[in-house]
């Protein structure tokens, strides 16, 4: 059982985060800031996906005009990720956005601090502190030697600090780092030292293939400690297959249990059908399915109805053909070439 953190809570658009809020899954668009078409098509297809949270960069004036169009088409919150142009950030609230992603302390001065602090405050709209080990400040660097969590943690308090002052307190934090081992520490370190909602993610995870795992390791590893209140997992890949993967985590972990779990053996020696492609067209088929039940698809009786008795639902394979079992009772024995469209009748019928 997870005892999830206690944090305040924020709302980005119609999304709140933080609190007993769901979890929610993100990702940003990577299309040329001045291509509006582009950003438009890309975030359309992110909303589509499931995508709960967009966020695109403005590093310009110019990008706010995209951003203007981002917001007007899709009915999702949209965030705009600011570095070092206060003026972005001011532009970006009257143009609608719903969230700002900025470093307090990288924008210069308490006046241009306080105007992006008062004009987000009546909007109502949070401010992201992102903090990432590639670009911690100098003096911290100096001060722990190299990067760490402590520093991490010590920069993005710094930079809440500077919002503080000003009383303004609607604020995510998120300390990324693609170490795997500092980016958990830091979380931890983070989650024991504010209340505030935690944005979590492996930054530069990698390819589709790696950065998957890495971030199901991070994420996954602070999901299980109820730390985290909105995720997004960075893949060098097309954005939209971040969605799929962040649902995926909030799966494996348990937090996500409006769909079916699907639960299959490795296969060995015993096993006398394709199991590995009946076991790959059970998920596929069942990727729209939103009933809470646990599907087995198992090689043997050996791993069948005994090993899997918690399924719902279930086959186990033979000699060219399955069994079909329910709650641990065997259904009927069915041909391989049906097992498929069996199992899913049953499944419908649950």
């Amino acid at each position: 059982m997870i005892n999830r953190r206690i944090s305040r809570k924020v709302k980005a658009g119609n999304v709140e985060i933080g609190g007993d809020s769901k979890i929610t899954v993100q990702s940003m668009l990577n299309v040329p800031a001045e291509d509006v078409e582009g950003n438009v098509k890309q975030a359309l297809e992110l909303q589509k996906a499931g995508c709960e949270i967009v966020r695109l960069t403005v590093p310009n004036k110019e990008a706010v005009k995209t951003l203007y169009a981002v917001k007007n088409a899709v009915s999702i919150p949209v965030v705009a990720d600011i570095h070092f142009d206060y003026k972005c950030a001011l532009e970006s609230v009257e143009a609608g956005v719903d969230k700002i992603r900025i470093n307090p302390g990288n924008i210069g001065s308490d006046d241009r601090i306080k105007a992006v602090a008062d004009a987000c405050r009546l909007h109502n709209i949070p401010i992201r502190i992102g903090v990432n080990s590639g670009s911690l400040e100098k003096d911290l660097l100096a001060k722990y030697g190299h990067v760490t969590p402590e520093a991490l943690c010590e920069s993005a308090l710094r930079h809440a600090s500077l919002l503080e002052k000003f009383d303004f307190n609607d604020i995510v934090i998120s300390i990324k780092s693609s170490n795997v081992q500092i980016m958990t520490a830091a979380y931890r370190l983070i989650a024991e030292k504010c209340d505030y909602p935690l944005h979590l993610g492996v930054t530069e995870a990698g390819t589709h293939r790696m950065g998957m795992i890495k971030s199901a390791a991070g994420i996954g590893a602070l999901l299980l400690d109820g730390i985290g209140d909105t995720i997004r997992v960075s893949l060098t890949a097309d954005p939209v297959s971040e969605i799929a993967a962040g649902f995926d985590i909030l799966k494996a972990v348990g937090i996500k249990t409006d769909c079916p779990q699907i639960v299959s053996c490795p296969t060995c020696g015993r096993t006398k059908i394709d199991l590995i492609s009946l076991a790959e067209q059970v998920e596929q088929r069942l990727q729209n399915c939103h009933k809470p039940i646990k599907v087995a698809v198992m090689g043997c009786v050996v791993n069948g109805p005994g090993e899997a008795k918690e399924a719902d639902i279930g086959v186990a394979g033979g000699d060219g053909c399955g069994m079909l079992f329910k709650h641990g009772e065997i259904l009927r024995k069915v041909k391989e070439d049906e097992i498929v469209d069996e199992l899913l009748k049953e499944i419908e019928s649950l």
